[in-house]
């Protein structure tokens, strides 16, 4: 046993910004593989132009938002295009928002309903001003011409 074994020394050190508490800044990158997993083919949908929720053959459920199985039965579901015409079934304008979309305030975000689906979408309306927004308002999909392969790649305008 080596008793005067030590660590070699460098140059190196650490750029102290607090005493009390101690606050040191340490540069971190890193990069992340991201899964979509079973939600997959809902983001390659948009890509497309397409909105894909899912039907549950059991039931005859469709969902507007995915699901990979069934809420009533607990069946697998498979996926099925939806129309890309709906309805506001609600709406609620947004006068605060996250980093993402603080430029756009205030912004209008309305729940979908589509005929044949049992569930509501929630998404953003564009193109109306927000006093002008009715529940019953017929509405049509949109998308963003480059996919992010992010929720907001669809988005909803007055019909």
């Amino acid at each position: 046993m080596n008793k005067n074994a030590k660590l070699p020394e460098t140059e190196e050190g650490t750029v102290l910004f607090n005493v009390d508490p101690i606050m040191l800044k340490y540069h971190y990158e890193i990069d992340y593989l991201h899964s979509y997993a079973q939600d997959s083919p809902f983001f390659a949908g948009l890509a497309q132009k397409k909105l894909l929720g899912s039907h549950c053959p059991a039931c005859e459920t469709t969902y507007a938002t995915p699901r990979s199985h069934c809420m009533d039965c607990g069946g697998a579901t498979h996926w099925t295009e939806l129309p890309q015409c709906g309805r506001v079934h609600t709406f609620t304008t947004c006068h605060f928002g996250g980093e993402a979309f603080l430029k756009e305030t205030p912004f209008t975000l309305i729940l979908v309903e589509f005929d044949g689906a049992e569930t509501l979408f929630l998404s953003r309306l564009l193109g109306a001003d927000p006093d002008e927004v009715r529940i019953g308002m017929e509405v049509q999909a949109r998308f963003v011409r480059n996919s992010k392969f992010l929720a907001t790649d669809v988005y909803f305008v007055p019909a």
